[in-house]
């Protein structure tokens, strides 16, 4: 369900965007993957030449990461192409110039996330679990979130190392929240209905807005009932269910 980011050589930088959300992006002449192609050029010396190709899944300003996602892969691929062979650190701090959410995308496996985003650490030990993300197709600006915030941050949270059912990460998980849940309502009401419809879905052990919104999403015991409750939603809605890519058994 994610973006795919490829490159090849080429004797200019261009930026190829397709898919069902790759429309939203056609007005943006100067977007996180290039400007990651960009900056990975000059800190390496070189001149910025590839093809880049975006096959873009997922929707734009959701609050899922996927501009950060899309940069981060760019640095792969262009570390890969250009022969450089840096290591995830140094193409890390090259990300967190470009958003305080490229770093842990570069990495690309699951992370604890402190500071503004650039200090990282190991997450629990997940389990399998499904997984439902639904968007009311509502672009949301995180600026225009943390500025209708108030108040301060809840406490950082005491996690175990690891979870052995999806049900007992949820449990643990429902003692916590989004404390950008409720400005986000207050800009974009439509969060509040896409939170109650995957509430009330069939096996929904947990659900939650994702980062400053306006994607939620829905913790459920495996994969098809994810798939199940996700198929369930209005059409109108960007949807996607299934499990949970690389979770351990």
């Amino acid at each position: 369900m994610g973006d795919t980011v490829s490159a090849c050589s080429g004797e200019i930088l261009s930026l190829a965007i397709e898919g069902a959300e790759g429309a939203a992006l056609e007005a943006e002449p100067d977007n996180l993957v290039l400007r990651a192609a960009r900056a990975l050029a000059e800190a390496a010396g070189l001149e910025d030449h590839a093809l880049l190709h975006l096959l873009k899944r997922l929707p734009v300003a959701s609050g899922i990461g996927g501009g950060s996602a899309d940069a981060a892969a760019s640095l792969r691929a262009l570390n890969r192409l250009w022969g450089l062979g840096w290591p995830e650190a140094r193409l890390a701090a090259i990300g967190a110039k470009l958003g305080a959410d490229v770093p842990v995308c570069v990495g690309s496996r699951p992370a604890r996330m402190e500071g503004v985003g650039e200090v990282l650490g190991a997450a629990p030990s997940l389990p399998r679990f499904g997984l439902l993300l639904a968007n009311p197709r509502k672009a949301l600006a995180t600026p225009a979130v943390f500025r209708a915030r108030q108040g301060g941050f809840s406490p950082r949270a005491s996690l175990p190392e690891g979870w052995a059912s999806a049900a007992a990460m949820a449990a643990d998980l429902a003692a916590l929240e989004n404390d950008l849940q409720a400005p986000a309502i207050s800009l974009c009401p439509a969060i509040a209905e896409v939170l109650a419809a995957i509430s009330a879905s069939p096996d929904c052990l947990l659900a939650r807005m994702s980062g400053s919104g306006a994607t939620c999403f829905g913790i459920f015991p495996n994969a098809a009932a994810a798939a199940a409750a996700a198929a369930a939603l209005p059409p109108a809605w960007w949807c996607w269910g299934g499990g949970l890519h690389g979770a351990a058994l």
